[in-house]
């Protein structure tokens, strides 16, 4: 199981950091396992690990295994929570770049995150030659970027299969009985999986919406469900001794000290995408009413090259939170230089993992002494098993964290403002005032 070490944030932290805060703690565990807090409607993922649907995870498997069987490359189509846990799961098991992919199944590619021409155009030129299958991911099925990718990737798998073996390449996820991408899948036939009601897209990672296309990768779903599920039994289990309790105690105590931005940092090139799907977790669960840490992340020891003197002398805002494996895939050991050009022949016989740990203790304690609190959370290494711990322990510690902090964890009422001015600037029926005001304004 993962273990907290909050050694390096100690100095920072008043005496009763943890004490002070076991009352709200209690109460916001309470109104996380019985779903009657604010958002409890959208609790649904805190038992997911333990109920989940048996026939659902076989639908899943089959379909992954017809989409590895016919497909030299899937298309994962989605924003936001649609992609990210798959993504992030997906590098941190395998690689970040997908040409050192090590499965043997088709290579994943995502699109309808953005609305880059540039991007677009490249991954249709790519799969143009390949044969390609389709998971579009949407509850609605109008969201403006995946809505217009699936359009222009239908039309593709159409022209180059015909509508037929179109059909049996497109695999929808999105919500069980309404939106306009329920009703295309039931009335082209695809294949569809469901966007539980009470999950919302950045807790979904463990439903249909993150497991199809990691089942694809050749991911053991089952040993990330039983990671994720051994996880759940051990941080409901309320008390001081509690790590997700600890974290969320020590980051809402930094942030009352003034700390405002808080990074993750991995040591793995594969966690990258790790740290997107945090920086959307907690910053929609807590960015509201003029609340909440600021979500970044960073890559160690490459950003210390970079962003390194800022986080070691700049605005002291700053607390980190470490993500660390204990186990490598493999150990590379570094050979002997007879001329010792570099001036490295101490390092002789040593392994990558061991010089990287010293890197990692000795940021910790620079950046502790320069003003920046730091936390180590410790897991065994990249497997499917931990990484399901992984993710239970930031979703359940950001609900913890978005009740200390007073606001609703599950709703993000501020994300639907630019959409409502890109839909009048583009002249969306409907929106024809707020166009008019808006064109006055530029």
């Amino acid at each position: 199981m993962l273990k907290l070490d909050i050694t390096s944030a100690r100095k920072f932290l008043p005496e009763n950091w943890l004490t002070s805060r076991l009352d709200a703690l209690g109460t916001a565990h309470t109104m996380l396992k019985e779903g009657n807090g604010p958002g409890g409607e959208f609790t649904g993922w805190v038992h997911l690990p333990r109920d989940f649907e048996q026939e659902e995870l076989r639908r899943i498997r089959e379909a992954a295994g017809r989409i590895r069987a016919n497909s030299q490359v899937l298309v994962v189509i989605g924003i936001g929570g649609s992609y990210l846990g798959a993504r992030a799961v997906i590098e941190l098991l395998d690689s970040a770049d997908h040409k050192l992919a090590s499965t043997g199944g088709p290579e994943i590619f995502f699109a309808g995150n953005g609305l880059s021409s540039d991007a677009l155009a490249a991954l249709l030129d790519y799969v143009a030659d390949r044969d390609f299958s389709v998971n579009v991911i949407s509850k609605s099925g109008t969201t403006t970027e995946p809505a217009v990718a699936f359009r222009i990737f239908r039309a593709l798998l159409e022209k180059k299969y015909g509508k037929e073996g179109a059909r049996t390449r497109i695999y929808a996820t999105t919500d069980a009985c309404r939106g306009a991408l329920k009703g295309l899948a039931e009335t082209k036939g695809y294949e569809a999986f469901v966007v539980p009601d009470a999950v919302g897209g950045r807790y979904s990672v463990l439903t249909a919406v993150g497991l199809l296309p990691i089942a694809v990768a050749g991911v053991d779903m089952e040993a990330l469900l039983a990671g994720a599920a051994e996880a759940r039994t051990a941080l409901l289990v309320p008390g001081s001794e509690n790590p997700a309790w600890q974290y969320a105690a020590a980051r809402n105590a930094l942030y009352e000290s003034g700390k405002r931005v808080e990074l993750l940092v991995g040591y793995e090139p594969a966690f990258r995408f790790f740290g997107e799907w945090w920086k959307q977790l907690y910053g929609e669960s807590e960015g509201k009413q003029g609340r909440g840490l600021f979500p970044a992340s960073v890559e160690f020891t490459a950003d210390l090259h970079s962003m390194g003197q800022y986080i070691q002398q700049g605005e002291r805002m700053l607390m980190e939170t470490v993500v660390s494996f204990q186990r490598t895939h493999r150990e590379i050991l570094i050979p002997n230089d007879p001329d010792n050009v570099d001036g490295l022949n101490f390092l002789t016989g040593k392994s990558i993992q061991f010089v990287a740990e010293q890197a990692m203790r000795g940021t910790l304690l620079a950046h502790a002494d320069g003003g920046v609190p730091n936390m180590v959370l410790k897991a065994q290494g990249r497997d499917p098993r931990t990484v399901g711990q992984l993710i239970y322990f930031f979703e359940y510690a950001c609900g913890l964290s978005g009740y200390l902090l007073g606001v609703n964890p599950f709703d993000q009422p501020g994300v639907e403002a630019y959409k409502k001015n890109m839909f009048a600037l583009l002249g969306k029926p409907g929106y024809e005032e707020r166009r008019e005001e808006l064109l006055q304004r530029l």
